[in-house]
């Protein structure tokens, strides 16, 4: 069973928001808008019989009415309304190489502002090993902070290394197309974390 409101002697003053007062219903009935002066006339012509509540309500859909109507005539007229803010393009971001560069130069200088982030630090142990993505001169860095690696973070690098390793050692039977660079870093990797 649900409950119903008893009404007092008075009867409530609250209304639905789809229920309009005669007010309201004569001051929408469709009309040509020219300008604002005549829309916030209109507003103050309703306004002793309005509650601020409908008045505010009521000036909100005649803005909107008059904003409607400017780009149609502007549309009318050939010319594209301005973009706002929220529909212009992004600044592009840098790319993950650059942002993960930047990450371990600022934990090499021991910047105030650094701060972990797991996802460059996930970009830096899946590319540690390419001389293009980490260039020579920040692997050095790199390797110091592999010191500091801790957990599972650090036993998922000790094992894809030594699996690496393994899978290197096959192929290099076989044929040696892999960059002795390649080889050089996964050692120092291994020997440094070992």
């Amino acid at each position: 069973m649900t409950k119903r409101k008893r009404k007092g002697p008075q009867g409530t003053e609250k209304r639905s928001k789809k229920q309009k007062t005669p007010e309201e219903e004569m001051s929408q009935a469709p009309e040509v808008r020219p300008g604002k002066v005549e829309a916030s006339s209109k507003v103050q012509e309703a306004s002793p019989k309005l509650t601020p509540e409908e008045r505010r309500i009521l000036e909100r859909k005649l803005k909107k009415e008059r904003k409607k109507e400017e780009k149609k005539l502007l549309r009318e007229a050939g010319i594209t309304a301005p973009q706002t803010a929220k529909r212009q393009n992004p600044p592009a971001k840098p790319p993950a190489a650059v942002l993960a560069l930047d990450y371990l130069q600022g934990w090499a200088q021991k910047q105030e502002n650094w701060r972990f982030q797991k996802t460059r630090q996930t970009w830096l142990l899946l590319n540690m090993y390419d001389k293009d993505k980490v260039p020579d001169e920040h692997f050095p860095t790199l390797l110091a902070y592999l010191e500091g690696l801790k957990g599972s973070a650090r036993e998922l690098t000790i094992q894809k290394a030594e699996a690496l390793m393994q899978e290197l050692d096959k192929a290099d039977t076989a044929d040696s197309d892999t960059p002795p660079g390649k080889i050089q870093r996964l050692r120092e990797v291994l020997q440094l974390l070992s």
